[in-house]
């Protein structure tokens, strides 16, 4: 089974909309989403509806929970940000669609399992909102506890730098491996990196296709397990003047587009 796996859009329609068209190309039928549909970005309404339509499973990240919520721990254009968001999605213009929004994103699960692979927005301990840097693979400490909870597999998002943690403490992003990982028998942590706001100084969209290993009609891997990470270049300057145009969205939020960080 070939899955698309995607996370953190945050409100990105243009870098979405690219990555959805390629998923199709790639003859994906399944999405998951890591959460973070939303926060940061100017269409927040068009990226939920997006995710409603496409993905198969969708996950609570830490900006869906702020906009339902008070946000917590938020710098100050993050927390600004999600006040605007959570403008958007009360409008009185949209309240039909609206109403079918915000009963998505309170019905969005923290977390799910499919066999030996675990799926989260933040780390198989917090699943909400704990980060899982590159450079945790020095804090062998926290490296041991995470795959202490992870049976095989876990992927994730939320940092938005892609990458392959393994158990021998060692992280392979995109660029080390050419795109591509064969998983092996030790545990694994994979990022899927982010579709909408790139922090690994490539400002592409990014996605992952997981090809499981699954036989039709099993739950366990009889195959190897690939990971293939997909980079797409997006038209972030249409984005940036979105945000330009919204005074509740600082500029820094579109500058870091051009920058992938």
């Amino acid at each position: 089974m070939r899955r698309a796996l995607i996370s953190d859009i945050h409100g990105n329609l243009e870098a979405l909309e690219v990555v959805l068209a390629d998923i199709e190309a790639q003859g994906l039928t399944e999405i998951f989403c890591l959460g973070d549909i939303i926060g940061y970005g100017p269409n927040p309404r068009e990226c939920i509806d997006r995710v409603m339509e496409r993905c198969k499973v969708s996950l609570l990240g830490n900006h869906d929970q702020g906009a339902m919520y008070d946000p917590d721990g938020f710098n100050s254009g993050a927390e600004r940000a999600i006040f605007w968001t959570r403008s958007q999605l009360e409008s009185a213009n949209d309240r039909v669609a609206n109403e079918k929004r915000w009963e998505f994103l309170g019905e969005l699960q923290r977390s799910h399992r499919q066999g030996p692979f675990l799926f989260v927005h933040g780390s198989p301990r917090n699943p909400l909102s704990e980060y899982i840097f590159p450079e945790d693979i020095y804090n062998h400490r926290k490296m041991e506890r995470l795959f202490q909870l992870v049976e095989k597999y876990c992927f994730q998002g939320h940092t938005h730098v892609p990458g392959v943690f393994t158990e021998s403490y060692q992280f392979y992003g995109p660029e080390d491996i050419d795109n591509e990982y064969t998983l092996g028998d030790g545990k694994a942590m994979i990022n899927v990196g982010s579709v909408g706001q790139p922090r690994d100084g490539d400002p592409r969209a990014c996605y992952l296709i997981l090809d499981d290993g699954i036989p039709e009609g099993g739950d366990t891997p009889t195959g190897p397990v690939r990971v293939n990470y997909r980079r797409l270049p997006y038209d972030f300057e249409s984005t940036i003047k979105k945000i330009y145009a919204v005074p509740d969205l600082e500029p820094f939020l579109g500058d870091r587009l051009r920058q992938g960080r």
